[in-house]
């Protein structure tokens, strides 16, 4: 196998004992980096510091990446004023955080006889986020629940 050290250099091809030995003599681990290549190649290294390492970089890259969540809002298709505001605040408040805002309407019993209302709800609710946020997916029914998503807006 091809034996590389701790400090990059090619130290040439020996056998698996001798290259044990080494290893041990100087305090570290015989680590197989390509496993594939002819000769197998390995690497004199402390492996626990490696892991170390690798361990550092990935926390360090969780860090710095952003979760979009989805919030649900839930409407009903004979929506008060009042409750209606409340749940655009809810929505815009989801949308400037940088969440995506699923507005479902489920219709209860008879009230599918009423989808162009809910429809009508659902565009107006659209209408009025249009500042914080654009239609992913327009008011769709599935059986007795219509959805939209709404994305935040990219800001320039």
């Amino acid at each position: 196998m091809r034996v590389v050290d701790q400090n990059g250099e090619q130290l040439g091809i020996m056998k698996t004992a001798d290259a044990l030995n080494r290893a041990m003599e100087q305090g570290y681990d015989l680590v197989e980096v390509a496993s594939d290549a002819k000769p197998p190649v390995v690497r004199i290294m402390d492996f626990s510091k490696f892991k170390y390492e690798q361990e550092k970089k990935e926390r360090e890259a969780k860090k710095k990446q952003h979760v979009i969540h989805i919030k649900t809002i839930r409407v009903k298709p004979k929506i008060e004023e009042h409750d209606y505001k409340v749940k655009i605040n809810q929505a815009e408040k989801f949308l400037s955080r940088g969440d995506k805002v699923k507005v479902s309407m489920m219709f209860r019993g008879r009230q599918i006889i009423y989808a162009d209302l809910g429809k009508g709800v659902m565009d107006r609710f659209a209408l009025d986020l249009a500042s914080v946020g654009e239609l992913s997916a327009p008011p769709q029914l599935e059986g007795k629940i219509m959805t939209m998503v709404i994305i935040p807006k990219k800001q320039a």
